[in-house]
């Protein structure tokens, strides 16, 4: 076998044991829960996108949202408060910061985007930007 050959094969196994890992949930996406954090739903609506985040134990004035181009991020921190002197016995929901980025499909108009925020749940209505929306074109 060839040096070139062995290091494509150390390559290979590499790539699956990240692979391996990562379906593992030892390398945790965020500091915050389970896997990635917040969870999220992208759907359309029309032309223009929506996306609802799970975000319990979030104060609002505690999130940040940005959107520039396709990508939507949302930065923030989930706090959990115990009582003083109380003993932790069984830690299921994580606490921290988390900072999470999604890539929409299009292009979204910031200036048209807007967020409610409502038990927990974060909706956004980002609107596709006009530059970015299908035209028809006549046949002349």
């Amino acid at each position: 076998m060839t040096t070139g050959m062995r290091a494509l094969d150390a390559l290979l196994d590499l790539q699956r044991a990240i692979a391996a890992s990562r379906r593992s949930g030892w390398l945790g996406a965020s500091t915050t829960g389970y896997g990635t954090f917040p969870p999220v739903n992208v759907f359309r609506q029309g032309d223009d996108f929506v996306l609802v985040a799970e975000v319990p134990g979030v104060d609002k004035d505690g999130l940040d949202i940005q959107v520039k181009g396709r990508q939507v991020r949302i930065k923030g921190t989930k706090k959990l408060d115990l009582a003083d002197g109380a003993s932790v016995h069984r830690r299921e929901r994580r606490s921290g910061n988390f900072d999470r980025a999604l890539v929409i499909p299009a292009d979204i108009d910031g200036d048209g985007a807007r967020a409610e925020y409502r038990d927990g749940v974060l909706a956004l209505h980002l609107p596709r930007s006009e530059a970015d929306r299908p035209r028809s074109i006549q046949i002349s």
